[in-house]
């Protein structure tokens, strides 16, 4: 398994690079070409929303992303360190029914619908110490990362 992982201060900007590196890593780890540029709106949406996040709540912390290429699959995982509910376990909303949750609301809503409609396995995880959009997408081939 090999992984890459990407920490970027809470800017607009970083989130192109973003984008152009998980496109990069999920071409090599064999992800089908015609598949690239659903990855790379995924990633810049959800790494959108962790930027705007983090602005909005005064965080200086980094955005996390990290890529990693398995057998079969490609996953990537924006964080956020942005506190969810506290007192609790992590809540984990799978797929569409995270756009659903009335405590989002706006652009974050949109975000996340954005990126249900291009990714089928996506995962949306909110804790206290911050959230996490889990995406995978499987891979064809074999992987040159390793």
């Amino acid at each position: 398994m090999a992984t890459v992982e990407l920490r970027f201060s809470a800017q607009p900007e970083h989130v192109r690079t973003a984008r152009l590196v998980a496109a990069a890593v999920a071409r090599r780890a064999g992800v089908e070409e015609a598949v690239l540029d659903e990855v790379r709106l995924a990633v810049g949406e959800a790494c959108s929303r962790a930027v705007g996040l983090h602005r909005s709540n005064g965080l200086t912390a980094p955005v996390r992303v990290v890529l990693t290429d398995e057998e079969k699959v490609f996953s990537i995982e924006v964080s956020d360190e942005v506190p969810g509910p506290a007192g609790g376990p992590a809540a984990a909303v799978p797929g569409i029914d995270a756009v659903l949750d009335p405590d989002i609301e706006g652009e974050d809503e949109m975000g996340l619908a954005v990126i249900s409609g291009l990714v089928d396995d996506v995962e949306v995880i909110s804790a206290e110490s911050g959230g996490t959009i889990r995406m995978s997408w499987p891979v064809s081939g074999t992987s040159e990362l390793s």
